[in-house]
């Protein structure tokens, strides 16, 4: 069975909670999620299964899209409200202060990871270092915020919303967000309402998932130019023979005469190489 899942997260349980009950209501062994939701966290998770599981790398590739709500007054070591208190302050921000900072703040920047995250320094992941206080370096990266929108402001709340690149971490931009206006903040709920082309309208609840479930066609959802093969040049495919790039590809996804994905392929020079193989010769 090769299928793209698109799941609606629901809050306590892990990402991995969600794939193994997934496998065992599907009777499948070979699946995997596209990018790791907290427990805190709601929303849109995307599984793969069968063949599928080799494109993880084209799913996580994708901009993401978070609402998230924030308690201010405080901070936590965990960034989140799961967390132990670290700091407190007794003012919060205005509204008015809020919307100019949301104005102001960068869309590019280097992120610091959370402490409690699975990113390994030294091959050891973090929240090791954390667990076991261990003084460590925490890494940062380059993060993009295509959209960033503050959506409701309470007395000492407020809700946003935001379009992030690959790898951004929002409890590491809350934090960010309240450096930036010289105050403490800390992530309550979080709900990622699309990745990629996967919205929240179109996913599931796990108690909704049985075998009869029917995803997205492959073709549909990874935003790649697609040909249909004759058999010959299928064959060829399975092989992973380099083709002749007639139609000037830079990548492209061939399927075959039933409109099965075939592989995924890209431009080497004047010809197509395989980049994933995804379909094996029927025995």
């Amino acid at each position: 069975m090769n299928q793209v899942i698109i799941m609606n997260k629901e809050k306590g349980m892990t990402s991995r909670d969600v794939v193994n009950l997934a496998s065992q209501k599907l009777g499948i062994r070979k699946i995997g999620h596209t990018g790791t939701l907290d427990p805190l966290a709601t929303g849109v998770l995307v599984l793969l299964t069968g063949q599928y599981t080799k494109l993880n790398d084209f799913f996580m590739a994708t901009q993401k899209e978070y609402v998230a709500t924030v308690e201010m007054g405080y901070l936590t070591d965990t960034l989140d409200i799961e967390g132990k208190i670290i700091q407190r302050e007794d003012t919060v921000p205005t509204k008015e202060e809020l919307e100019t900072v949301f104005a102001t703040f960068p869309r590019d920047y280097q992120q610091e990871v959370p402490l409690y995250s699975a990113v390994k320094v030294k091959g050891k992941k973090l929240y090791q270092y954390a667990r076991r206080q261990e003084p460590v370096e925490l890494p940062k990266k380059e993060v993009h915020l295509y959209h960033l929108e503050l959506l409701d402001v309470q007395e000492r709340q407020f809700t946003f919303k935001a379009l992030v690149s690959k790898g951004t971490y929002i409890r590491s931009l809350i934090r960010d967000l309240g450096l930036a206006c010289h105050h403490l903040f800390t992530m309550s709920a979080l709900t990622r309402t699309k990745q990629g082309a996967f919205c929240l309208e179109d996913a599931i609840r796990l108690e909704e998932l049985t075998q009869a479930y029917q995803g997205p066609r492959l073709e549909e959802v990874l935003g790649l130019p697609t040909e249909i093969v004759d058999d010959k040049t299928a064959q060829m495919i399975l092989h992973g023979r380099k083709l002749e790039n007639r139609r000037g590809y830079h990548q492209v996804l061939f399927l075959n005469q039933q409109k099965e994905p075939l592989a995924i392929y890209r431009q080497e020079n004047d010809l197509l190489r395989v980049e994933k193989m995804i379909g094996s010769e029927k025995k």
